[in-house]
């Protein structure tokens, strides 16, 4: 692409595009032009490594022949029609989808995106128990629309608040920085769930209609509960009528190694919300999967509920091509066999780079969390309103070398293409390396 078109596309971003999360009067994004398996590459030409898939969606890679055939095949047939007909598409994902669900999930309601997924999840349950409060982690993220967000337990609800009645948060385990101080996970993880049976008791079982979780935390840091902790909760929906929701969002559709993040756990949910991977962001789509008991109670009664885009055609196509390349190229598997790979990559530099604190990863899902000190583990920037923006900086400097990574606070997320090899995690764990150079910097002495 010419200067002189690079520099009117840029005028016209400026002047006319809003972008989420950001200060609309400084920023000015990359220009990318097009991409390719593990790569982007911008208007000029520089090439660089897609260590995020895109917002932890593009699971299959950039850019895959053969999900784009079926696109384009689906395109000169049927690209949409009203919600209220069947199409091939839709029917065939939604069976595909229940291939792969463990249990009885075999029922799905299609969305736009994840968030949507989990404003009809809380319709679903409130419906379903006749309660309306809802449970949710502290530190768990569901999306930006108004119930979603209010489930949000990190600071991008605050200035929605106070959002929609009947939301409630509890303290999950987060064994790295324990809420009660424990030291260990087994400790932490019976305490966070001995205080959730105690909050529940006081709260009043029969009023609460749902809880719903990440299995494995996303942008609050990879967060990765103990097994006991899991099964507890599962345990407390069955004792008291609660419906117990998984929202996959990020950890679907094998970012962590297995199918869905919960299966790590031996626990099966009531409801599953997902969305990114699932198309792997071909297409916008996501989708609520409900059990059989939920199915058969709305046998007889209307699911109140419904979206213009609803199971749409071109994007339900992108889903079941989606799902078989997964499939034909083993990446649920690969998922676990190179995270197993890059888990060790990370842990070489850790010891090599002071400022790492921590490091968590499950599959091709990980977070290098800094601190300032590791012994004491005092946060290097901090939670929130940062003392310090450590990762403005840290970002920059890894875009100079070729690598995108999403980094906030003290989190640097690395969710690469299931399809990366081990040399190309080679290749970018060394930036990593070289980058890493910067926070090691300021640390105190």
């Amino acid at each position: 692409m010419n200067k002189d078109k690079i520099a009117e596309i840029k005028q016209w971003d400026a002047e006319h595009v809003i972008y989420p999360w950001k200060t609309q009067g400084w920023y000015r994004p990359i220009l990318m032009e097009r991409a390719e398996g593990i790569h982007m590459h911008d208007a000029e030409g520089k090439r660089y490594i897609d260590f995020c898939s895109g917002l932890l969606n593009i699971n299959i890679g950039h850019g895959n022949k053969h999900v784009l055939d079926a696109m384009k095949a689906q395109m000169d047939k049927l690209c949409y029609v009203a919600s209220v007909f069947a199409t091939e598409p839709k029917a065939k994902l939604a069976r595909m989808i229940s291939e792969v669900t463990p249990g009885d999930l075999d029922y799905v309601f299609f969305t736009n995106a994840g968030a949507e997924a989990v404003e009809n999840a809380i319709k679903a349950v409130r419906w379903f128990t006749g309660r309306q409060k809802i449970y949710s982690n502290w530190r768990g993220y569901h999306g930006a629309t108004s119930g979603a967000i209010t489930l949000t337990g990190d600071p991008r609800r605050i200035p929605c608040e106070p959002g929609i009645p009947g939301a409630g948060k509890f303290f999950g385990p987060y064994c790295y920085r324990c809420p009660f101080g424990y030291k260990d996970e087994k400790s932490c993880g019976i305490q966070c769930l001995e205080t959730l049976k105690t909050q529940i008791m006081l709260e009043g079982p029969k009023t609460i209609a749902g809880i719903f979780m990440e299995p494995i935390v996303g942008t609050n840091g990879i967060i990765i509960p103990p097994v006991e902790f899991m099964k507890g909760v599962r345990k407390l929906c069955d004792e008291h009528g609660i419906l117990l929701v998984m929202d996959e969002v990020m950890a679907g559709w094998g970012r962590s190694g297995t199918w869905f993040g919960f299966e790590h756990f031996g626990i099966v949910p009531d409801i599953i919300t997902a969305a990114k991977g699932l198309t792997s962001g071909y297409v916008q789509l996501g989708v609520m999967i409900w059990s059989k008991k939920l199915w058969d109670f709305f046998k007889d009664k209307p699911f109140i509920s419904g979206l213009t885009y609803y199971g749409h055609a071109l994007a339900c196509a992108a889903g079941v091509a989606n799902l078989e390349v997964y499939k034909s190229e083993g990446l649920i598997e690969k998922s676990r066999i190179n995270g197993d790979y890059l888990n060790n990559k990370l842990w070489s530099l850790y010891e090599r780079h002071p400022s790492i604190g921590d490091v968590r990863c499950k599959g091709l899902w990980a977070c290098l969390e800094l601190v300032a000190d590791r012994k004491t583990r005092e946060p290097l920037a901090g939670y929130a309103d940062a003392k310090r923006n450590v990762m403005g900086e840290f970002t920059k400097r890894l875009l100079e070398m070729g690598l995108w990574a999403f980094a906030k606070w003290d989190y640097i997320f690395l969710a690469p293409p299931l399809i990366i090899t081990p040399e190309q995690i080679d290749e970018a764990v060394a930036i990593l390396d070289k980058a890493l150079e910067y926070p090691d910097s300021l640390l105190k002495g």
